[in-house]
């Protein structure tokens, strides 16, 4: 019995402490579920508020970039993110959509004059980027707007643009951010060569007002690409007034070039080294480059040399080292002579003089250029200009060779040179054995026998040269040379078509001053008549007033209106 109850009472203790056990479970699970509760509403209220603060700092960013472009734009608000495309183009115009063009329209923006943009790089997720890159990541620029014809959803940049915004390498989809701004014009800007030679260029400031006729802006920190010919100088713009950014439209703009920094005096630009009369410059030039010096006549030089008492002489002693070079010579505004474009040139094998005398029509007082060619190899030269006087005989030295030719001579039937007749029959007999007559066309020079062999003609143009300098002449004047243009001619040819017929020649206008490409012909036929090319007649086509009456003239009719409405010749 008392088994029985014990086993009882057991079952019984078992059974509540499972009891206990079972609710303590059930306590700590409810426990533990009202804590994840309040940790889930805390996380969605956190989540919550994290949104309604974003939201609202949305909405002051969005009121703050409203009232920027307020600001900037002067009641006009226009704000795009468009996908970047290049397009080759001169100057700083952008390409933008029709429908920018409609939204500007209905804004009044074409009301308030020249229409320009602030450009500035949109960052995006996933960029390779560093932070080190900040800076060029945040890059911006301004421009001008030359039409609304892009398609939609991009913006079409030019070259100048283009490199500015993106001067490393853009990114897969470069998406840059446009906004409409109103800028102030501009009175002042500071530039900054990237490398030496552009102050070298005649008129330079000149060239300069040329290249920013194609632009609408300028910005603070940006490169501004000059042309000059085939050489092309990059300036970076180091300060500008009234802001940091500027119109160049219809605006006077006071410019100072400044020299550039010691980082930048290796350049792959050509430079103008000074060569002095009577000294001599060493140099090395390899196969295709060229060297180049300056020097100048001045009006008592001049003179010498109208009255013949001295003549300029241009010297280039080179080292036989297996190398060649040629020597071309060219007076300013052409500084940069080269084998298409020069006045003077001279193509001797090793060591050549040339010598410019007042009978050259295109010698004068100025600068002129003289540039060392690597025709072949790499050549150790020493280059020089010297004047030297004209070497006069004198009247009793003239007499009495005068008399000389008085004595009795006879032709040589050999060498067709007149000898006295007491001798003739001697000379005859040795210039038989040891001369020989080149039977070439119009040649007839008397040659030793063992010099004959060397003694060969042109067959193109029938001059004659010695055999090793054959080679140099066949690749010189007869190997076909191709012009920019297209055209392709021989040498001779060649410097006649880019002096005269080329439009990519260089010209200076006679309107701007400026040393410009040509162009093809004028499109009016009374502007071809007048002889202008296609840059000059553009560029006469701009406006100034006339000096005697204010009236505002055409500059290439700027003559006929002063000799048909003021009698002025």
């Amino acid at each position: 019995m008392d088994f029985e109850l014990r086993r009882a009472r057991e079952k019984l203790d078992k059974e509540q402490r499972e009891r206990k056990e079972r609710a303590k479970l059930k306590l700590d699970r409810e426990r533990k579920a009202k804590e994840e509760a309040k940790k889930q509403r805390d996380a969605i209220e956190a989540a919550q508020r994290s949104r309604r603060l974003d939201a609202i700092e949305a909405q002051l960013k969005a009121e703050q970039q409203m009232g920027e472009s307020l600001l900037a734009g002067r009641g006009v608000v226009f704000y795009k993110i468009l996908e970047a495309v290049p397009f080759q183009g001169s100057g700083d115009k952008i390409k933008l959509p029709p429908s920018c063009f409609t939204e500007l329209s209905d804004q009044g923006a074409f009301d308030k004059g020249p229409m320009y943009f602030q450009l500035s790089l949109v960052h995006q997720e996933g960029s390779s980027a560093t932070k080190d890159d900040d800076k060029e990541n945040n890059r911006t620029t301004h421009s001008g707007v030359l039409e609304f014809t892009a398609d939609e959803g991009s913006v079409a940049i030019p070259p100048h643009v283009w490199s500015n915004l993106f001067p490393v390498d853009a990114p897969n989809i470069p998406l840059v951010e446009v906004r409409y701004v109103r800028l102030s014009k501009g009175t002042y800007a500071k530039l900054q060569p990237d490398g030496i030679g552009f102050s070298d260029l005649p008129n330079h400031k000149a060239i300069l007002e040329t290249s920013l006729r194609q632009h609408a802006t300028l910005s603070q920190d940006d490169v501004l690409t000059v042309k000059y010919g085939e050489l092309t100088y990059k300036l970076r713009v180091l300060e500008l007034k009234p802001s940091s950014s500027i119109s160049v439209l219809e605006t006077d703009i006071e410019v100072d070039i400044v020299n550039p920094g010691v980082e930048s005096e290796r350049t792959d630009q050509y430079v103008l080294k000074p060569l002095a009369f009577g000294a001599s410059e060493s140099g090395l030039v390899e196969e295709g480059n060229y060297m180049y010096y300056k020097f100048s006549i001045d009006d008592d030089t001049w003179e010498k040399l109208v009255s013949d008492d001295v003549k300029i002489e241009v010297k280039i002693d080179a080292e036989a080292n297996g190398g060649d070079t040629d020597l071309y010579v060219s007076k300013h505004p052409l500084i940069f002579p080269n084998r298409h474009q020069h006045e003077w040139s001279s193509h001797d094998v090793g060591s050549k003089t040339l010598i410019l005398s007042s009978k050259d029509r295109n010698l004068g007082t100025g600068t002129y250029s003289l540039a060392v060619y690597g025709f072949k190899g790499t050549t150790k030269y020493q280059v020089s200009v010297h004047v030297q006087e004209n070497s006069k005989h004198k009247v009793g030295q003239q007499a009495t060779h005068s008399s000389s030719m008085e004595v009795d001579t006879v032709e040589c039937r050999n060498c067709k040179h007149f000898i006295p007749s007491r001798s003739i029959a001697l000379h005859e007999a040795y210039c038989s054995r040891h001369n020989v007559v080149c039977t070439h066309a119009g040649c007839g020079i008397v040659l030793r026998i063992e010099e004959a062999k060397n003694h060969v003609h042109c067959d193109k143009c029938g001059q004659a040269f010695h055999l090793g300098e054959m080679e140099k002449h066949m690749k010189v004047f007869h190997e076909p040379l191709r012009c920019p243009c297209g055209v392709v001619l021989e040498k001779e040819d060649m410097v006649q078509h880019q002096t005269s017929d080329c439009p990519l020649r260089l010209i200076t206008c006679r309107f701007c001053g400026d040393m410009v490409q040509a162009g093809s012909s004028a499109m009016d036929v009374r502007d071809r008549l007048r002889g202008l090319s296609e840059h000059e007649s553009i560029c006469g086509s701009r406006t100034a007033p006339c000096d005697s009456c204010g009236r505002s003239v055409m500059l290439k009719d700027m003559d006929i209106h002063q000799i048909a409405v003021h009698q002025k010749n």
